[in-house]
């Protein structure tokens, strides 16, 4: 490696490692998200498999709340810190794929800044695993082309399970494969040889305690998730929503340099076609899907994080075309400034979860999924609690349990009151704490939870709390003292899936 070169990877390095940094500060002071705290909720019980999603994102959070306990940053810890394997995948593929360190360099570095691994990070869900996955199913299809070796079939397995692991969007990683293999003449011959299909074996073996969750299970996650695909009615008004919400989650600038640069492998012929085939087959298999699923339902914006990692080689490729000169300028412009404007992106959005400040303290799309308030909150629900001699709390969905079970003291006893199809893997509170008085927490509503009423004999509200960003007002719970159980406390209807 030239001294250039050698520079090159210093100077990347420095940049991946302050923006890891950057993550890491923010993570330890921004409250946990309720997807956050549910699935926090499942990495005391790990399990082959869960109502929603696969496991991964649940190991990968009791990894980090082993090192740095149950705290926000223990739950985001690990999520942050594989962004720097996932780095390390990216500029290596890009190496690989279109050569020299600069576009290497660039990839990385593009991929860091876009809110979608920013952001994406940080907040841990199931397509935070997923992104670092599929980094590596990228990488190591490049070994594959750049070696000719037959085992690197066994680490693309490996990197499709641990996706397919992550999340079932991964299942469009073999489609993809076929079609890169199909396309490239020179790589067909893959097609007679075991390797690929030992590598198939490799991500079945991996995936399998998925299979096995499920077989047990009514095949429910499988139902849940597949059946999404299926068409019942024709809403092609989500469509519309897809590329502005790209374009913010990509930022900008990266937006604009992977837009041309897909361009430019597809009618520029920029690099090589095995190395131009596969970073597009890896891209428009998924996105293809997810246009198909625009049709009848709205796409959230973070699904898309498995077509990041050749996006953002496609935004470095861009540079290697020789553009007219007011696209040149563009490409220089977007070079130069993408990664500032998405440092300060990041920035703001860590700011405005927080304070509400940038918006003059109205409301916005962070302020309902970010738990800033639920500590307080969760102190006055102890308080009143406490103060009515209530043995468990209870709320009616996912999100509101998960934060009561992470901000109420260590050890409450806490329990969705329905769909318990989503708590299967953990034990049930022991039934002398569901004997006595139950503190019901919910969103002030004007139906006044009829379910509840008719549970329960007497039925009394003892307090109305807030919860507040600043002067804001998020939401105002109704807290109901249960006395009189009539009956089973938890509703244990089955899920639509299994009826």
């Amino acid at each position: 490696m030239g001294g250039a070169d050698a520079r090159i990877v210093r100077n990347t390095a420095l940049v991946i490692l302050v923006l890891v940094g950057m993550r890491l500060v923010a993570a330890a002071f921004t409250p946990i998200t309720f997807d956050e705290a549910y699935y926090w909720m499942w990495s005391k019980n790990l399990a082959g498999g869960y109502y929603d999603h696969p496991p991964m994102v649940a190991y990968v959070i009791r990894a980090g709340t082993l090192i740095a306990g149950d705290t926000e940053l223990g739950v985001r810890l690990v999520s942050i810190l594989l962004a720097l394997p996932m780095s390390y995948a990216i500029y290596r593929s890009a190496a690989i794929l279109f050569g020299g360190a600069r576009v290497a360099a660039t990839s990385a570095i593009l991929l860091n800044v876009t809110l979608l691994a920013s952001v994406g990070t940080l907040i841990v869900t199931p397509d935070a695993p997923l992104l670092v996955a599929s980094s590596f199913v990228l990488f190591f299809l490049a070994k594959v082309l750049e070696s000719g070796r037959g085992v690197w079939w066994l680490a693309v397995g490996a990197a499709v399970g641990a996706a397919l692991l992550s999340k079932y969007t991964a299942m469009f990683f073999g489609l993809a494969i076929l079609i890169w293999l199909a396309a490239v003449p020179k790589l067909r011959h893959w097609f007679l040889s075991p390797w690929p299909y030992l590598g198939g074996l490799v991500a079945l073996a991996l995936f399998s305690p998925v299979i096995l969750w499920n077989a047990d299970h009514q095949w429910v996650s499988f139902a849940k998730q597949l059946g999404r695909a299926k068409i019942e009615d024709f809403r092609p008004v989500f469509i519309a929503e897809l590329i502005p919400t790209q374009i913010a989650f990509a930022t900008p600038l990266v937006f604009i340099l992977g837009a041309m640069g897909l361009h430019a492998l597809t009618w520029r012929r920029a690099g090589a076609l095995a190395s131009r085939v596969l970073v597009e087959t890896m891209f428009w298999t998924v996105v293809a899907y997810f246009v198909w699923h625009s049709l009848h339902a709205r796409v959230e914006a973070n699904w898309f994080a498995p077509v990041y990692p050749p996006f953002v080689i496609a935004a470095a490729a861009a540079n290697l075309v020789q553009w007219k000169p007011r696209q040149r300028r563009l490409v220089d412009f977007c070079l130069r400034w993408a990664a500032p404007v998405g440092i300060v992106m990041f920035a703001a959005l860590i700011v405005q979860a927080n304070t509400g400040w940038l918006s003059g303290y109205r409301r916005d799309a962070t302020v309902r999924s970010v738990g800033v308030g639920w500590r307080e909150l969760a102190a006055e629900i102890e308080a009143v609690r406490a103060r009515n001699g209530a043995t468990c709390v209870l709320a009616p969905d996912y999100g509101t349990t998960g934060w009561l079970a992470f901000y109420l003291p260590r050890g409450s006893c806490v329990a969705q009151q329905n769909q318990r199809i989503r708590w299967v893997n953990m034990a049930e509170p022991d039934p002398k704490l569901l004997a006595g008085k139950l503190i019901y927490v919910d969103e002030l509503r004007g139906d006044g939870n009829p379910a509840v009423h008719d549970l329960f004999a007497k039925v009394t509200q003892v307090a109305q709390l807030q919860r507040k960003r600043g002067p804001l007002v998020v939401e105002t719970y109704g807290i109901d003292l249960l006395e009189g159980a009539k009956g089973d406390v938890l509703d244990r209807s089955p899920p639509p899936e299994a009826r």
